[in-house]
């Protein structure tokens, strides 16, 4: 390819709006331009780089037995209504009607639509297990689309999802992909990714990963033990707490608090410790609007994830203060004592109910409770009891007891044991060899292929570009033609574009004859892994210049060698990955 006749133009000046390098590069080199928000177009050089990455999942989807299949983006809502996922999701699901006013989604995940096409195609145990997999555009209407390609609107993701006769054989399957997963993320050239521990969401089911790449612009919240024996998203993460009941529970007492809502102005006032105050958060059911209590010591944060998997809810929104005042609560002095149960769900966390003796509001405005201890002092029937405070960086591991550290990474990809969730409302089943019918168990596995494009430059780049790993550059060799209008310049750099073409080499050709420091910019940009410059100056001593691009040096090498020590180094290159 002459650079000359590229689609897709390098630009100097960052983005106003690009907050990560991913971003500013992807649009600066020429890989995408932004449609709208969260929408791109790919350009050649970025549809090169995502066929490079596709083509790697595929074959190592197709190694473990996937068979390649590609269901529509458009679907019915009725198949999202079978699964009960219809009224559950939220406005990130785009809904609409047809022309026939029947109502249709953009698929933002295909469950529905892969259990539709197995029900039809899969009958018997001894058609199990199967995996069916796509690479297909999906669209979520994301509220706040940031980030270029790590957070948007329209997405290519592969998606893969298997069926099972029972709970063993999707594990022993959930095991194979989980390796596959590795072996994507390491062809890829991604540095450093974990495997962790997740909340399976909206999605469902018992178990689920997420591969992490780790990254400073990640949006996720990893945290680990030192050896990594642990490792778990912040949305499910745990620690190894030690509450202690005080030796004597002192008597409930009302006191004055003037103007002191806050933790850090009860404290104060009080003379106590934040860990000796418990707090109130009000949260709703989205979908529902059901009211949720949740209760936690005052030193402590609600992680949001784990209270709305204990409250069954789907999405959770903070609770305005009209909803609290009708439930008979006092906002910024509630309490779950001497509270209706009945209108409200009420969620306690360990950390209070492991406690005692602890500082809680009084449902009276400036006024708390002293020396509150939940088993004596509420209904603990109205109550659920629960893990749902959000891990700290230095809090003990739960496996070894060492302090977590805490990490920020960009979720590259996931898998999840759905069990039947699916299947058995949507009615997906298989006759088993006594002709009996069950569910077929499921897996899920979800790869997005845009957001891996824009990980691997975050963990690979410089100041000046990305450094592409040879597996997924758009490019293998750049040809660097300095003074390219002079004859023996154009011989030269012609003769080496043409001999590596010839030997299968993929090769970018700079023929536009520009200023060398404008050229070797763009070339930054393009970030291709071997760079081969021919100069007057090269010409000179009747050689070119060779050089990587992930180091400034270069060596000068005799014209005659240029073609057969590009190519060994592309080849030993491309066995890393392999």
């Amino acid at each position: 390819m002459r650079l000359s006749k590229l689609v897709g133009r390098r630009i100097k000046e960052d983005p106003k709006d690009a907050k990560t390098v991913s971003h500013k590069f992807l649009v600066r080199g020429g890989y995408v331009r932004p449609v709208s928000a969260g929408i791109y177009s790919l350009l050649p050089t970025g549809k090169r780089v995502i066929a490079k990455i596709e083509a790697i999942i595929r074959e190592e989807m197709n190694k473990i037995d996937g068979q390649e299949v590609l269901m529509p983006v458009v679907l019915p809502a009725e198949l999202w209504e079978e699964s009960g996922r219809y009224g559950s999701v939220g406005a990130e699901l785009l809904r609409f009607s047809d022309r026939n006013n029947k109502p249709m989604i953009l698929g933002m995940t295909h469950e529905e639509a892969v259990v539709h096409l197995a029900r039809t195609e899969l009958t018997s145990y001894r058609q199990l297990p199967a995996m069916l997999y796509q690479i297909q555009t999906k669209y979520r209407d994301e509220a706040r689309p940031r980030a270029g390609l790590i957070r948007v609107r329209e997405f290519t993701m592969k998606d893969a999802y298997s069926f099972h006769t029972d709970q063993a054989d999707l594990e022993k399957y959930y095991a194979r992909c989980h390796e596959a997963y590795v072996r994507i993320f390491q062809r890829l050239g991604m540095k450093n990714v974990l495997s962790i521990e997740a909340n399976s969401g909206m999605m469902g089911g018992a178990v689920s990963h997420e591969f992490m790449a780790l990254c400073d612009c990640g949006e996720d919240t990893i945290f680990y033990s030192p050896d990594r024996q642990y490792r778990a998203n912040r949305e499910v993460a745990t620690a190894a707490w030690k509450f202690e009941k005080p030796a004597a529970a002192l008597p409930l007492e009302k006191v004055h608090t003037p103007n002191c809502k806050t933790i850090e102005e009860v404290a104060g006032f009080l003379k106590v410790q934040p860990e000796n105050t418990g707090k109130v958060v009000f949260y709703q059911n989205a979908i529902t609007g059901e009211l949720i209590c949740a209760l936690i010591r005052g030193d402590f944060e609600v992680n949001e994830s784990k209270l709305a998997n204990a409250a069954q809810a789907p999405e959770l929104k903070f609770a305005d203060d009209e909803s609290i005042r009708k439930a008979g609560c006092v906002p910024g002095f509630a309490s779950i004592i001497n509270i209706d149960a009945s209108k409200m769900k009420m969620i306690v966390d360990r950390s209070v109910a492991e406690s005692g003796n602890l500082v809680v509001g009084a449902n009276e405005a400036d006024y708390h409770y002293i020396n509150f201890n939940y088993e004596r002092d509420c209904d603990t029937a109205a109550s659920l009891v629960t893990d749902i405070a959000t891990v700290r960086e230095g809090d003990p591991c739960p496996v070894t007891g060492e302090p977590l550290k805490m990490e920020r990474g960009i979720e590259v990809g996931n898998i999840f044991q759905l069990g039947t969730k699916y299947s058995a409302p949507m009615g997906c089943n298989y006759l088993d060899v006594n002709g009996k019918s069950h569910p077929m168990i499921m897996g899920c596995y979800g790869i997005g292929v845009g957001r891996a494009m824009a990980s691997v430059i975050e963990q690979s780049c410089d100041d000046y570009g990305p450094i592409w790993p040879i597996s997924i550059a758009p490019w293998q060799v750049e040809v660097v033609a300095i003074g390219y209008d002079k004859p023996e310049i154009k011989a030269a750099a012609d003769k080496i574009y043409n001999d590596l073409q010839a030997a299968g080499v993929e090769v970018l050709f700079d023929d536009r004859g520009e200023k060398p420091g404008f050229m070797f910019s763009d070339a930054d940009l393009l970030g291709i892994p071997f760079r081969v410059v021919v100069s007057p100056k090269t010409m000179a001593e009747n050689c070119a210049e060779f050089r990587r691009r992930d180091c400034r040096d270069a060596e000068r090498i005799a014209l005659d060698a240029v073609n057969n020590i590009a190519v060994e180094a592309v080849n030993k290159e491309m066995a890393l990955y392999q």
